[in-house]
């Protein structure tokens, strides 16, 4: 798995886990890190007294409860969203002025746009290279990504943990449509969607083919 990382600070690196696993517990922290549990406790008892984690307990087997963490609201909105609620009213006014029609039609070629620009900055290579250097384009626009290859194939996963557009979309999901066609505009490829924060899950995913 191929991920851009954005700090080396410890808690940092702790919420960017919670980020892109959902729920974790202190010693599979303490193994990605590769820190002592000991230490991952007392990072996580910091970021709970800052309203960052929070935990629930599970019983696993014979042994002692193990505390299960994930990232509060207070902590998911730690890492950027790029949009605030005046975007989500301004596009409501559009709307209104505009009709919904024709704000989609604006929307799609802003959507277009951004796709060619994109494909400037990636400029040539293996499908592989470009996707690598998408992921550094957007984790400089905020976003937590990764991406790997298809095992069997000449696809690739391609996973954005936060949604630097996320207020518009719970507002306007058709935003996503346009994002996903920006993707395939940009490899010039067929991506399908995996998995949808609007959804209710931890990450947006697509499949890039290679066909």
């Amino acid at each position: 798995m191929h991920t851009v990382k954005a700090t080396t600070d410890t808690k940092q690196e702790i919420l960017e886990l919670l980020l892109k696993h959902s729920e974790l517990n202190a010693q599979s922290l303490a193994d990605l890190l590769q820190i002592t549990p000991q230490a991952i406790r007392r990072h996580l008892n910091e970021l709970e007294s800052e309203g960052l984690v929070s935990y629930t307990s599970a019983v696993a087997g014979m042994g002692r409860p193990q505390h299960i963490y994930r990232l509060t609201k207070k902590g998911r909105d730690r890492f950027p969203v790029g949009y605030d609620q005046f975007t989500v009213s301004f596009l409501g006014t559009l709307a209104e002025s505009l009709g919904k029609e024709q704000l989609q039609q604006v929307l799609a070629k802003q959507w277009q746009k951004k796709a060619e620009t994109y494909r400037q900055q990636i400029g040539s290579g293996s499908l592989a290279e470009k996707i690598h250097r998408l992921a550094e384009l957007r984790q400089a626009e905020g976003y937590i990504t990764d991406w790997y290859a298809v095992e069997g194939t000449e696809d690739f996963i391609y996973t954005e943990y936060n949604c630097a557009i996320a207020s518009v979309a719970e507002s306007f999901p058709a935003v996503c449509s346009h994002e996903l066609e920006m993707f395939s505009t940009i490899f010039a490829k067929a991506v399908e969607r995996t998995h949808w924060l609007v959804n209710g899950e931890h990450r947006c995913g697509y499949l890039i083919k290679s066909g």
